[in-house]
């Protein structure tokens, strides 16, 4: 029996259709999208003010802001090596960047700013940048009485706040 070459084509097509259907979508191998590896941002400089109600410490990074992480800790510790950082102070919070370095490619230093600070002001009375270790970087900071916190990223320049409330001192 001779059958139609356009007869036959269509058959086939419906039959590969209908294998096709019965296949499930997780036995289908998709496309991989690239990995786009994201650079880490560069921590450049760490400043602080008083203000009538907190006190403000800003952290200027380049290339995009980096998560963060603030939790109270029992002591300040630098990383990686675990010696005590010697801020004076009743309560300490550790400040995480990730992913941030605040050195170049050649592994030479791109943060201006202090590496140990003593800081006059209402509540915060120190800082100390702890490590810049494996995509890490970390803050310590230092305070008299138990602090409270709020972490804002602003834009335009790249940069992390961190607030630091107490009670008004302006009137």
């Amino acid at each position: 029996m001779h059958q139609h070459p356009s007869r036959a084509a269509l058959v086939a097509g419906l039959v590969l259709t209908a294998v096709g259907a019965t296949i499930p979508a997780s036995a289908v191998t998709q496309p991989k999208a690239a990995a786009t590896p994201t650079s880490p941002a560069r921590v450049v400089n760490a400043r602080w003010a008083g203000h009538c109600t907190y006190d403000r410490l800003v952290i200027d990074v380049q290339g995009g802001t980096p998560s963060v992480g603030v939790s109270r800790v029992g002591t300040l510790r630098y990383d990686p090596s675990g010696r005590k950082v010697p801020l004076a102070g009743n309560y300490f919070l550790s400040i995480r960047l990730s992913p941030a370095v605040a050195h170049n490619n050649a592994g030479s230093s791109v943060y201006r700013g202090p590496r140990l600070a003593n800081i006059p002001l209402y509540k915060l009375k120190g800082l100390a940048l702890t490590g810049d270790f494996e995509g890490v970087v970390t803050f310590g900071t230092a305070f008299r009485t138990k602090p409270t916190w709020k972490v804002t990223k602003l834009h335009s320049p790249e940069r992390v706040v961190v607030d630091f409330s107490h009670v008004n001192r302006c009137g």
